[in-house]
C-alpha cells in the first residue's frame, strides 16, 4: 500500500453497524498517519473516534464532501500494526461484518474512547551507588525514606510492592529519586524459572517433537489426546522453548472459569504469571494486558477469544485448549469462529497454532485426516490411570424419583461409603425446568420467548434463561386458582436438595451460573473439592471442561437424550463431545473410575459406538453421515437471520431476498423459523445459504448482500449474516 505523503485521502473505520470505511482529508499540517492509528473525526452533528486502515489517492465522493481528519490521537506507534490490519481486513470481509465493528473489536473498551491513551511503561526503583551510601549513614528524621532505601537495598521495587508498603509511596519515592539514592527505570521483564516437570509419555514425547519441529514457522497440529491424557504438559513444554527464545505465547479458553486453573498451573510450573485478559477483568485491567502485550513486556498470555486480537509483536506460538467448544464461535454482533481466525493468524504469523482438544469438531477432525493438520494423538492418561468403565442405565425399565434410578442412587453411597467422590452431571439451571398446575394444566411461560420460565426455587421466582425476564412465583394457578403448582421435571437446584436430603452426612456442592455471583466464590469451591474428601458434586457444563478432580470416582449423566431429537444437525456431535469431557472427570488418580449415563435410548447406534468404541469412532460415523447428507464439512454455510416484532415483516423481507440470489453456485434455502421461533419479544426468521465450495459461497455472498441491503423491506426489520452458524 502506498505511504500516506503519496494518497491525499484516508480511509477510515468508525465503530457503526455501517458496510463501509470513509474517506477523509488528511490533516492540512504535513503528517504521516500510520495504519492503525486512532483519529478523531467529524461524522453527522459529532465528533467520533475512528481507526486509519487504507489510504486513497482519489475519491468516489466529490471534493465539497469529503472533510478533513479533526486530530490524530496516538502519536508515534500506531494502536494496531499491519498484520493486525490486515488479519481485521479480511475478518470484515470473510464474516461480512460492518468494519468499523470489526477493527475496534480489536482495541480494549478504554482505547475505543477519545480520552483513552496507553498507560505508561511500568517502571521500578532501584538503589543507586549513593542510595547504598546513605545507608551506612544514621537513620536520622527522614525514617520513611530510609525505611524505603532498605526495601531497595534487596532488589529493584516494582509500584505494586511500593503501593503495598504505603499510601505516600510516591512522594517518598521522588523525593529519593532527586537526591540521586534511587534511580527510576523501566520494569524489566518476568524471567522464566521453569520447574522441573514429569516424565512424558511415549506419545506426549512423539507429539512434542512433532510440534516442536514447526516452532518458527507455520503448522496447524490437532492435539487430540482423551481427558487426563497430559496435554497442558505439551502446552507447558512448547511454551518454556517459546519463551525461552524471546518469543511469545497466547493461549486460549473457551471461558472465564478455565482461566485460575490455569493460571495457578502455569505460575507455579514456569515461576512466571500469565497476563490475563477477557471480559470479566475492569477496564483498566484489559488496557494493562493489552499495552504490555504490544510493547512485548507480556511473554505468556492467557485469554478468551477476544484475547485472540492481542497485538504480538514477537509471536512464537498460538495455543487453543478445548477448541472444539461452541464458546470460540461468537454468537452475536461480530459473529466470528476463533478457531478459525487462529490459524489464519498464525499462518499470518508464520508461527504453529495448537488445536487441543479430547473431542475434535468434525471440522477439525476431518482436516486431520486429509494431512491439512497435523494430528497427534494422545490415547493413554499420563498417570497410568486407566480410562473409566461405562455403565448405560436403561430408564425404560427402572423407577425413577427426581430423575435418578435407584441403581444409579445405590452406585452413589456406595461410592461414598469408599471415601470417593461423585459427581453428577444435570445440564439444567434452576428447580424445575418448568412449573405447572397439576389440576388445569398450566404451565409458566414466558411471554416473550416461546420457552418455558424455570423455576428457581430458592429464589421464589421464575426465570426464563433465554431473554433473562423474570417474576415471581405465583401462590395459586393464575387460570384456575387452584394450590396445585409443582414442578416438572429436574434442576440442578432439585438434584442438591434430594441429595443432600438422601446424602445428609457428606458435603454436596452445586456449580452452575447461578451459584458463582461473587469474585473468587468458584474457586473456593473447587478447592475445597481438591481436598479429596468424601463429597458430591452437582453441576452443568460448567464441570465438564478442563477440571481435574483426582477423587471423583464415579460420575452420573442425566437427561442428554434430547440431542437425539433436535432438529439442529449438530446437536449429536455436542451430546458425544458432552458426554466425553464429563465422563473424563472420573478415575484420574490411581482408583478406577466409573461412568453411568441414564437414557431412554440405550440401543441408538450412535450411542453404542461412542460408548464402546469411543469418540473418534463415533465421529467418523458423524462425518459420514454429514457426507451423505452434503453437510459441513462437506459444504459450507451462511445464514441471513431476520427479526421484527412482527412475523409479517420478517417473512416479507426474506422472500424478497431469497428471490435475489440468483448469482454463482450456492443454493438459496428457506425461508425457515429459527429453532425458538419468538425470543426476547420479536419474531426470528432466517435463509440458508449454502455451497459445495468455500470460495462459492463467499462469491454468492459478495453479489447477494448488496441487493438484499438494497431491498425497501430490510429497512424494516433487524437482519445480519453469520458465516459458518454454529447455531439455527
Amino acid at each position: 500500500m502506498n505511504p500516506p505523503a503519496l494518497n491525499p485521502y484516508l480511509r477510515v473505520a468508525i465503530p457503526l453497524p455501517l458496510a463501509d470505511l470513509f474517506d477523509y482529508r488528511c490533516p492540512e499540517a504535513p503528517v504521516e498517519i500510520p495504519l492503525g492509528t486512532r483519529v478523531l473525526v467529524p461524522f453527522g452533528n459529532a465528533d467520533r473516534v475512528g481507526l486509519v486502515c487504507g489510504y486513497r489517492q482519489k475519491s468516489d465522493l466529490p471534493e465539497s464532501r469529503i472533510l478533513s481528519v479533526r486530530r490524530v490521537l496516538d502519536e508515534g506507534k500506531p494502536l494496531l500494526n499491519g498484520e493486525l490490519v490486515a488479519l481485521l481486513r479480511w475478518c470484515a470481509t470473510y464474516y461480512r461484518h460492518p468494519p468499523g465493528e470489526v477493527y475496534f473489536n480489536a482495541l480494549p473498551p478504554a482505547l475505543r474512547k477519545r480520552k483513552g491513551r496507553i498507560p505508561a511503561e511500568p517502571v521500578e526503583y532501584c538503589l543507586t551507588r549513593a542510595g547504598s551510601e546513605r545507608l551506612e549513614l544514621p537513620v536520622g528524621k527522614a525514617r520513611r525514606q530510609y525505611e524505603l532505601l532498605e526495601m531497595a537495598s534487596s532488589g529493584p521495587l516494582t509500584v505494586e510492592r511500593l503501593r503495598a508498603w504505603s499510601s505516600a509511596w510516591t512522594q517518598v519515592s521522588e523525593r529519593l529519586v532527586e537526591q540521586g539514592w534511587l534511580r527510576k527505570n523501566p520494569s524489566s521483564r518476568a524471567a522464566i524459572r521453569a520447574q522441573q516437570g514429569p516424565t512424558l509419555t511415549a506419545e506426549q514425547s512423539v507429539a512434542l517433537a512433532a510440534i516442536s519441529a514447526d516452532l518458527g514457522k507455520f503448522r496447524c497440529h490437532l492435539l487430540d489426546g482423551v481427558t487426563g491424557s497430559g496435554k497442558t504438559e505439551v502446552y507447558l513444554r512448547l511454551i518454556v522453548d517459546v519463551l525461552k527464545a524471546g518469543r511469545q505465547a497466547l493461549v486460549l479458553v473457551p471461558e472465564i472459569g478455565l482461566t485460575p486453573q490455569l493460571i495457578r498451573r502455569f505460575s507455579e510450573r514456569l515461576g512466571l504469571q500469565p497476563a490475563v485478559y477477557h471480559s470479566g477483568l475492569s477496564e483498566g485491567e484489559r488496557l494493562r494486558t493489552w499495552a504490555d502485550a504490544r510493547s512485548g513486556r507480556a511473554r505468556l498470555l492467557l485469554g478468551t477469544r477476544s484475547a485472540l486480537f492481542l497485538p504480538l509483536p514477537e509471536p512464537g506460538l498460538i495455543i487453543m485448549d478445548e477448541s472444539h467448544d461452541a464458546s470460540f464461535k461468537q454468537q452475536d454482533g461480530f459473529r466470528f469462529s476463533a478457531r478459525d481466525v487462529a490459524v489464519k493468524r498464525a499462518s499470518d504469523l508464520g508461527v504453529p497454532v495448537v488445536l487441543g482438544t479430547a473431542t475434535p469438531s468434525l471440522e477439525s477432525l476431518r482436516n486431520a485426516q486429509r494431512g491439512r493438520y497435523g494430528w497427534n494423538r494422545l490415547r493413554q492418561r499420563a498417570s497410568g490411570a486407566k480410562q473409566p468403565r461405562w455403565q448405560v442405565q436403561d430408564m425404560r425399565t427402572v423407577n425413577a424419583k427426581h430423575g435418578l434410578s435407584e441403581p444409579v442412587t445405590g452406585a452413589i453411597a456406595a461410592t461414598l461409603e469408599r471415601g470417593e467422590q461423585v459427581l453428577v452431571f444435570l445440564n439444567r439451571r434452576g428447580y424445575a425446568p418448568v412449573l405447572l398446575c397439576h389440576e388445569c394444566g398450566w404451565h409458566a411461560s414466558c411471554r416473550q420467548c416461546d420457552a418455558n420460565m424455570t423455576w428457581h426455587r430458592n429464589d421464589r421466582v421464575l426465570i426464563c434463561h433465554h431473554c433473562t425476564y423474570r417474576q415471581p412465583v405465583p401462590h395459586l394457578c393464575p387460570d384456575c386458582r387452584a394450590d396445585a403448582l409443582q414442578g416438572a421435571g429436574e434442576g440442578t437446584q432439585q438434584l442438591e436438595q434430594l441429595l443432600g436430603q438422601r446424602f445428609d452426612s457428606v458435603p454436596l456442592y452445586r456449580f452452575d451460573r447461578d451459584q458463582f455471583s461473587r469474585k473468587g466464590s468458584f474457586e473456593a469451591m473447587t478447592g475445597e473439592v481438591r481436598k479429596g474428601q468424601p463429597c458430591i458434586l452437582v453441576g452443568t457444563q460448567m464441570l465438564a471442561k478442563g477440571h481435574h478432580f483426582p477423587a471423583v470416582t464415579l460420575v452420573v449423566v442425566l437427561s442428554l437424550d434430547q440431542a437425539f431429537y433436535s432438529a439442529d444437525f449438530r446437536a449429536t456431535e455436542r451430546m458425544g463431545q458432552l458426554l466425553i469431557q464429563v465422563a473424563g472427570r472420573a478415575g484420574r488418580a490411581q482408583s478406577p473410575g466409573t461412568v453411568i449415563m441414564q437414557t431412554h435410548h440405550p440401543d441408538h447406534p450412535l450411542l453404542e459406538t461412542l460408548v464402546g468404541e469411543g469418540y473418534e469412532a463415533f465421529a467418523t460415523a458423524l462425518l459420514e453421515e454429514r457426507r451423505l447428507a452434503k453437510l459441513p464439512p462437506f459444504s459450507f454455510q451462511a445464514v441471513l437471520r431476520a427479526e421484527a416484532a412482527k412475523r409479517e415483516a420478517v417473512q416479507a423481507m426474506l422472500e424478497r431476498a431469497a428471490a435475489c440470489c440468483v448469482h454463482g453456485e450456492a443454493r438459496v434455502h428457506g425461508p425457515f423459523p429459527a429453532l425458538m421461533e419468538r425470543r426476547g419479544g420479536r419474531v426470528r426468521w432466517y435463509l440458508l445459504l449454502q455451497s459445495e465450495t468455500r470460495s462459492g459461497l463467499q462469491q454468492s455472498l459478495g453479489h447477494w448482500l448488496p441487493q438484499v441491503s438494497a431491498l425497501p423491506e430490510a429497512r424494516r426489520v433487524r437482519w445480519s449474516v453469520d458465516v459458518d452458524p454454529q447455531e439455527f
